[in-house]
């Protein structure tokens, strides 16, 4: 297959751990020059410096992605160190799952959440459609969730916030027609990506797992002896892990101009989820 990564200028967010570094390094191996964008300066650089010193080309920005002003000099400073921008993968995003009997100690963090989730998306996508559109081309990617595909107990905000990714996406993409391609992908649960540490209770899980709730937490707890859980291979392969992901992502870049892979959920086989 063609390699339509090599030369690509791609902007990739929350890029100091778990989707976006990952997504970072793989795009760089296949040639593309990559802006790691984040509000963590220190991971950032170590992401960019550790792509820099296997061979590949990488820069970073510190960039809040609910901060406007932050997006729009992310943008800037892609074009400066590029020339163009390809591609914008929206990847930072946090994961407040409560009950709204939680509200006392989970507004904050919704707050937040509806600041990062959805306005960082629009302020992403704000960022670089001048510059897309005066080039001809471009290609958005939104990292959403499979909570965006239903409504159930204890997702709230988290789950309006990725759903209304999956509007924008849709918009985008109509609106665009012809000029940048729009691409989301819903990853199911993957919980080696740290985004578990902004749960808030950890019972409103119960809302996607439904009557698996207690298998999932017992196989969670003894994945190591349990090796089949673990194996890719085997059709009982239980939790994803990032990579599966990513490799998605790349795949939906690693297309023609124009090829638009617009929608893609991913799972693993033996997955205990049941939206």
């Amino acid at each position: 297959m063609k390699n339509y990564l090599e030369g690509k200028s791609i902007v990739v967010t929350g890029a100091g751990g778990g989707f976006g570094k990952l997504t970072s390094e793989k795009a760089a191996a296949l040639g593309a020059r990559v802006v790691c964008a984040g509000r963590r300066e220190e991971n950032i650089r170590a992401v960019a410096e550790g792509i820099r010193a296997n061979g590949f080309e990488a820069a970073y920005v510190k960039a809040d992605v609910a901060v406007k002003a932050d997006m729009d000099a992310m943008a800037q400073f892609a074009v400066k160190q590029y020339g163009r921008i390809d591609v914008l993968v929206n990847n930072a995003g946090v994961m407040p799952l409560a009950f709204f009997s939680d509200h006392k100690t989970a507004w904050q963090a919704w707050d937040r959440c509806i600041d990062i989730n959805l306005k960082g998306v629009v302020y992403g996508i704000s960022a670089v459609y001048d510059q897309m559109i005066e080039q001809g081309q471009g290609h958005i990617i939104n990292v959403s969730s499979i909570y965006g595909n239903k409504p159930v107990v204890g997702g709230s905000v988290y789950q309006a916030t990725k759903i209304a990714e999956r509007y924008i996406a849709e918009t985008l993409r109509q609106e665009a027609r012809g000029k940048i391609k729009v691409s989301i992908i819903s990853p199911t649960g993957v919980p080696d990506t740290g985004l578990s540490g902004s749960i808030i209770n950890r019972q409103s899980g119960i809302g996607i797992m439904g009557q698996n709730m207690k298998e999932a937490v017992d196989y969670m707890t003894d994945m190591q002896n349990r090796p089949e859980l673990k194996d890719r291979e085997k059709i009982g392969y239980y939790f994803l892990d990032p990579e599966a992901i990513v490799d998605s992502i790349i795949y939906m870049i690693n297309q023609p101009w124009g090829v638009n892979i617009s929608d893609m959920t991913v799972r693993s086989s033996g997955e205990p989820f049941v939206i």
